[in-house]
């Protein structure tokens, strides 16, 4: 079951990792076909570890852009679910760690545009970059207006969610 969200409050300090927040976020738009993989993948590690692991949080971050900024600071592990698009071939599993992730884009549709990974590049220039971060996701086959995700993408996830659940393992955050 969803959440609903509201911003979260700054921490007087944000050095205690034992008080920052643990997450799995899923990122994308679920009205562009495979561009929804984030928030699908985050839904289905939900529904399949929650129990597991009490003290993380799953969150849709959807395309919320900036507004994400308040939950990647107050973060001290960010597991990110979405499509990512690094010119493989459509279904090809991708996974990139803290040091791997590229946290600003050189190319931009618009300016009013913040990507994720820009919010990315801002927490760190903010000193607020999470001390665990990791980025598991997919090569998109389809991004065309359509519900649900295409038979490629749909046949990597389980292999996204045994790495995601791998990478909460490798952190101590699964019972």
């Amino acid at each position: 079951m969803w959440k609903l969200l509201h911003p979260p409050l700054l921490m007087d300090t944000m050095d205690n990792l034992q008080t920052k927040r643990k997450m799995v976020m899923g990122l994308g738009n679920i009205l562009n076909r495979d561009e929804g993989l984030g928030v699908h993948a985050v839904k289905a590690l939900e529904e399949h570890i929650s129990r597991l692991a009490p003290q993380v949080e799953f969150v849709d971050g959807g395309v919320l852009g900036l507004n994400l900024l308040p939950w990647v600071e107050e973060s001290s592990h960010l597991l990110v679910l979405d499509a990512i698009n690094a010119g493989k071939d459509p279904g090809t599993l991708i996974e990139l760690s803290r040091e791997e992730i590229p946290l600003f884009t050189s190319i931009k549709m618009s300016d009013h545009q913040v990507t994720f990974q820009e919010v990315l590049g801002m927490a760190s220039f903010r000193g607020h970059l999470p001390e665990k971060l990791h980025l598991i996701g997919a090569q998109p086959a389809e991004i065309s207006v359509g519900l649900g995700l295409s038979p490629t993408v749909d046949q990597v996830l389980p292999h996204i969610l045994s790495r995601a659940e791998a990478v909460l393992q490798d952190w101590g955050l699964i019972d």
